[in-house]
């Protein structure tokens, strides 16, 4: 059983900047999630955490490197869910259903009163 049939005539469009975009997601991924923490880890190593007002400027650190990854990772994988659906609908057209429809080239006429379907 065939699911999906291709349309006739139908044609891949050129691809452009999602397939550049799509290659360079992993190394954007890595980069983006690598800096925040080098950066965080860099600054627990140089500052001693003896004193509390530091432990606590330190803990804040912390907390603003989770909220960067946790946008960063959601704008890449955004990004990924864009470039997926452009590839999808630059490809060739694929008919799985046909419908149709009961009134596209020819208006409906109205039911008479008291014949069935009638409002």
């Amino acid at each position: 059983m065939n699911w999906l049939n291709k349309l006739p005539g139908s044609k891949r469009s050129a691809s452009g900047l999602e397939w550049r975009l799509w290659r360079r997601l992993p190394l954007i991924f890595a980069v983006g999630t690598a800096v925040p923490l080098v950066v965080a880890l860099g600054l627990h190593w140089l500052v001693p955490g003896q004193d509390s007002a530091q432990q606590r400027w330190l803990q804040l650190l912390d907390y603003c490197v989770i909220g960067v990854l946790l946008c960063h990772w959601t704008a890449v994988l955004t990004a990924a869910i864009g470039c997926v659906v452009v590839m999808l609908m630059k490809g060739p057209g694929y008919v799985a259903d046909a419908m149709e429809l009961s009134d596209s080239e020819r208006p409906r006429r109205r039911a008479e009163p008291g014949a069935p379907g009638a409002l």
